[in-house]
């Protein structure tokens, strides 16, 4: 076959069929009389093979490596080891990184409708949007929310947290809302317990576990559920359980920004108040 034809079959362009010949990932096809360059289904079978390790990453020449010894049956170079372990982490990661952005859109798809509801039966008023995060032990996830929305809504909202068997306020929660300029060095954690009773246009939990055991609370309310996993459950170094605080309030960050507008929205209030 032609050149076009493998490329095609390849779904490859022309130009990348000889990049890899001239770095020597494909062999060189033979000639034709007529000068054509003629590659033969071995080809196809080794390009396509390459190509579906460059879309993991790996680098041309190590591609073309892992194709010749699969397509030779001999075992991999063993240097070749950590550079495809590598690539399986990368992958891991990815996949870790899709599932996170699966689960922001469903809390945003969760979040427009609740202000739709909002938005057509609640009505006009004055005060400030309620709104109260929940988590179990009232350490990190509901703390860092509370704060975080109290910075991002500004009088429009009135924020608070509890937790269902409170603790203690985790110091990694005031140092990474310290990173963002927000002190939280005087929070305290709360139990949910204190709240019963009381008016919220939102309850949010923000785990599993306090879904479950969140006492049921009177009143018209749009009860939403981010669920995020708990960064004191990560081990390892104090560089690595910073890491987790910091992934979790860029998580909040995620949900609450379009959280504030749309709420803000459904009141009719612009983002100036």
């Amino acid at each position: 076959m032609r050149v076009s034809e493998l490329a095609k079959r390849a779904g490859v362009a022309p130009s990348a069929i000889r990049f890899y010949e001239r770095t020597g990932v494909l062999p060189a096809a033979a000639r034709r009389a007529n000068g054509y360059r003629d590659y033969g289904d071995d080809a196809l079978v080794r390009l396509r093979l390459v190509v579906a390790l460059r879309r993991l990453d790996l680098p041309a020449l190590d591609a073309g490596r892992v194709a010749a010894r699969c397509l030779e049956g001999r075992p991999l170079d063993v240097d070749l080891g950590p550079v495809l372990a590598e690539q399986r982490a990368a992958i891991a990661r990815r996949r870790a990184e899709l599932d996170r952005l699966e689960a922001e859109l469903a809390d945003l798809e969760e979040t427009v409708a609740a202000a739709g509801r909002d938005q057509r039966e609640a009505p006009m008023t004055g005060r400030p949007i309620r709104v109260l995060f929940v988590c179990t032990g009232n350490s990190g996830r509901s703390q860092i929310a509370e704060a975080m929305l109290r910075e991002l809504g500004g009088v429009d909202f009135e924020a608070f947290s509890a937790g269902t068997l409170p603790g203690e306020v985790s110091p990694w929660t005031v140092r990474v809302l310290g990173e963002v300029g927000i002190d939280w060095s005087a929070a305290r954690s709360k139990s949910v317990d204190t709240f019963v009773g009381q008016p919220f246009d939102y309850i949010v939990t923000v785990c599993d576990r306090a879904r479950q055991a969140c006492p049921v609370f009177p009143g018209e309310h749009d009860a939403l559920h981010w669920g995020l996993d708990d960064p004191a459950e990560v081990e390892g170094t104090a560089e690595q359980k910073l890491a987790a605080y910091r992934r979790t309030r860029q998580e909040l960050a995620a949900r609450l920004r379009p959280f504030v507008e749309l709420a803000r929205r459904s009141r009719g209030r612009s983002a100036l108040g």
